[in-house]
């Protein structure tokens, strides 16, 4: 825990808890693991390891860029950086994909701990996901955060669970 999560008292404090250990969760399991292992599709679907890492750290970084911008941070669609988001290319590592990750979590981390108006809220852009006109404020942008690391942390102990059976959670 660092010193400014200390200080942090309330729903900011509680946000980086909740974040935290879902994180946690997340690196637990590939820990171990070479670049061969963490690329393995082992299951029905086509996720890996590495690329749960490498996705949670784009989207984390997207949502950042939308609480700190607003819809004009939208690249818009890119379907295929979308689906190489959930894979390990040749030339990553693991250790390069954690290191980005570290790094999306330290500037989401920095964000809250500065005590962000969780109130602000900015309109969602078009999508065919999104409601027409809905806007989400930074405290639901960073309650998306919370859940998408949560979720691909169980898709990842899954995954860890059949390449080795070695579990992080349960």
């Amino acid at each position: 825990m660092t010193t400014t999560e200390q200080r942090l008292t309330g729903e900011h404090a509680e946000m980086l808890e909740t974040l935290g250990k879902h994180r946690f969760f997340l690196r637990l399991t590939v820990q171990g693991l070479t670049d061969e292992q963490a690329a393995l599709t082992p299951t029905a679907s086509e996720l890996c390891l590495g690329g749960l890492i490498k996705h949670v750290t784009k989207a984390e970084l997207g949502w950042i860029d939308f609480a700190l911008g607003g819809p004009e941070t939208d690249k818009g669609p890119d379907y295929e950086g979308h689906l190489n988001s959930f894979r390990m290319l040749p030339g990553e590592t693991l250790e390069g994909l954690l290191a980005e990750y570290e790094a999306a979590a330290r500037r989401t981390d920095e964000l809250v701990a500065s005590g962000v108006d969780l109130n602000k809220s900015w309109p969602l852009p078009e999508a065919p996901w999104f409601e027409p006109g809905a806007s989400w404020s930074i405290r639901r942008v960073l309650m998306h955060i919370i859940a998408e690391t949560a979720q691909h942390a169980g898709h990842a102990d899954i995954i860890r669970e059949t390449i080795d059976g070695q579990k992080s959670m349960g």
